[in-house]
C-alpha cells in the first residue's frame, strides 16, 4: 500500500510540473503579452521619448527618438546649449563634441556595434530567434526584494579592438508580472572594463496600449551614484523629419562663395 501511495504522488508531481515550470520562450512570451503583444511591436515606426536625465543632482531636459530602421538620436539642452549623443541615421554615428561644441563622427568599430543594436528596435527580446540571439533561463534570483526570473541573452558578437567578443546581457524578470526590473552587463572595453553596469526599470506605464518602463535607473556595481532618467511623455509613430539625423557637414566657404 506504502508503494502504491509513493508510485502515486511521484505520478501526480509529474502531471504538475510541466504546468508550473517556466522556459525562457515561455517567459519572454507572456512579458509582450503583458505589455501589449508581440504583432503591436513590430508594427512601431519609431517612438519618441521626452522627460530628464539626473546626472547626480544635475537635471537636463531630454529627447530621445528610435526608428524602425534603426535611426536613433539623444537630444540634451545644457544652459541654452543643445548636446547631441548617440546620433545614428543608418551609416554614420555621431555627437556633440562638450569641448568644442562641433559635430564629430564615431569611429568605425564604435558605428559597427552601434549598428548592430539599432538592429533590436524596438525590443531586443523581439524576434530574437530571427535575430541569430540566444536565451537561456538560469533560475529565480531575488533582485532587490523582488523573485525574478534570470535569463541569459546572447547577441551578436561585438568588436572590440579589432577582436570579436561575445556580447552577453543578464536580465531580471519579475515572476508575477514577467517584467524586466534590472538587466545586468559587463563591459568589455574602456576605462570600466570587468565592471558591472546595472540598468534598473520600474514605473510601467500604458502608452496607446503598450506598456514601457518610464523610470530607468544606470550605474556601476559597487558605485554610488549613477544616472536616472524618468519619461513625462512617450509618443508612437510620431512624425519625424530624418534629416535630423543626418551628420551636418561643415560647408566651406570660398571667397567668391561668402
Amino acid at each position: 500500500m506504502k508503494t502504491i501511495k509513493t508510485l502515486f504522488i511521484a505520478i501526480l508531481i509529474l502531471a504538475v510540473a510541466p504546468l508550473t515550470a517556466q522556459t525562457a520562450d515561455e517567459i519572454i512570451s507572456n512579458y509582450f503579452e503583458n505589455i501589449g503583444g508581440q504583432e503591436n511591436f513590430k508594427n512601431l515606426s519609431g517612438i519618441k521619448f521626452t522627460g530628464s536625465i539626473d546626472l547626480g543632482g544635475m537635471k537636463l531636459p531630454i529627447e530621445m527618438y528610435q526608428t524602425a530602421d534603426g535611426k536613433n538620436m539623444v537630444k540634451a539642452d545644457v544652459q541654452g546649449q543643445t548636446f547631441y549623443q548617440e546620433v545614428y541615421d543608418g551609416e554614420t554615428l555621431w555627437g556633440t563634441n562638450q569641448m568644442t561644441m562641433a559635430a564629430e563622427k564615431s569611429d568605425s568599430e564604435t558605428t559597427a556595434n552601434f549598428k548592430n543594436n539599432a538592429n533590436d528596435f524596438p525590443d531586443s527580446f523581439l524576434d530574437y530567434k530571427k535575430k541569430g540571439y540566444t536565451v537561456e533561463l538560469i533560475g529565480k534570483e531575488t533582485k532587490d526584494g523582488t523573485e525574478t526570473f534570470k535569463i541569459k541573452l546572447v547577441k551578436e558578437p561585438l568588436t572590440v579592438d579589432g577582436e570579436k567578443v561575445d556580447d552577453i546581457s543578464f536580465y531580471y524578470f519579475d515572476t508575477e508580472n514577467f517584467v524586466p526590473i534590472a538587466m545586468e552587463q559587463e563591459l568589455n572595453s574602456g576605462p570600466g572594463k570587468g565592471m558591472k553596469v546595472i540598468v534598473k526599470f520600474s514605473d510601467y506605464e500604458e502608452v496607446d496600449g503598450l506598456y514601457f518602463p518610464f523610470s530607468i535607473n544606470q550605474g556601476m556595481e559597487g558605485q554610488p551614484g549613477g544616472t536616472v532618467i524618468t519619461m513625462t511623455e512617450i509618443q508612437l509613430n510620431p512624425d519625424l523629419d530624418m534629416a535630423m539625423f543626418t551628420f551636418p557637414e561643415v560647408v566651406v566657404k570660398t571667397e567668391e562663395g561668402k
